[in-house]
């Protein structure tokens, strides 16, 4: 399980050091960072990720960029690798596609549902989006003296899947795998439930089929990783299928990332 960094202000910000693999080794402390923007992030925060990381890739559209941006680190280097080419309502967390979600979703959880696995299978059958994460791997096989940080907005769908594609790349087992994902709603919970709050005071009246639909939205959900391993199935023949023929990551570029990233 990847451990939750102590920070002030960032909630989902967490070391996949200490995930065991099948071959009995374990990812290595203090090098692999999952995160949510990093715009909220107090001093004392910046400090310490300044300590710890040298390098920052941002899945965010240019727009999300704009509107939070990343503050400045001292020594460390910011790579802007945008997963979407174009807004995605709930996901890129805009202004302009926030307002779409309510418009579109909060009658029927299933329509939500039904976005958010089409967000992931997208992952890895949009030509655009794969070569993206191909960009990402393989930054992650760069020499790095401290740890490489990702993030999204929440760090639960773009870099949530990151971060399951760097855990099969170094053979983490897939039930720890799928443990890992989910437990972001744990850290999550606070801002879902915030969301829901807001929803009810503008409707004037609490509606439980509004609630499921803003937890499939902004939630981690089992739903969402069975589309996703499906599609890999599907298209690549499973999801080693898909790093060496979408991704492009050869077996010998894979053993280097174990030899980096594992101890």
């Amino acid at each position: 399980m990847s451990q939750l960094l102590p920070l002030e202000n960032l909630r989902n910000t967490r070391d996949l050091g200490g995930m065991k693999t099948a071959d009995g080794r374990c990812i290595r402390n203090g090098k692999l960072v999952r995160s949510g923007h990093l715009f909220g992030g107090s001093d004392a925060d910046r400090n310490a990720l300044g300590e710890m990381i040298d390098t920052v890739v941002d899945f965010r559209t240019p727009q999300e960029v704009e509107e939070k941006p990343d503050p400045p680190i001292p020594g460390v280097k910011f790579w802007h690798i945008p997963v979407f080419d174009s807004l995605k309502a709930g996901i890129t967390r805009e202004e302009e596609s926030d307002a779409q979600v309510i418009q579109m979703m909060m009658r029927d959880h299933h329509k939500a549902k039904a976005y958010m696995c089409g967000i992931y299978t997208d992952f890895v059958s949009v030509p655009f989006e794969v070569s993206q994460y191909e960009k990402f791997v393989r930054l992650l096989l760069e020499p790095h003296e401290k740890a490489v940080l990702w993030h999204c907005t929440a760090g639960k769908d773009r870099a949530g899947f990151a971060s399951v594609i760097v855990e099969e790349l170094l053979g983490v087992d897939r039930a720890a795998i799928r443990k890992d994902y989910l437990k972001t709603n744990e850290y999550l919970e606070n801002d879902i439930r915030g969301l829901i709050e807001m929803f009810y005071a503008m409707e004037g009246e609490e509606n439980p089929e509004a609630e499921l639909a803003l937890r499939f939205l902004f939630g981690a959900r089992e739903d969402f990783w069975d589309a996703v391993y499906a599609k890999t199935e599907e298209l690549y023949g499973g999801f080693d299928g898909f790093i060496s023929d979408g991704l492009h990551i050869s077996a010998e570029e894979r053993e280097a990332l174990k030899e980096m990233y594992l101890v």
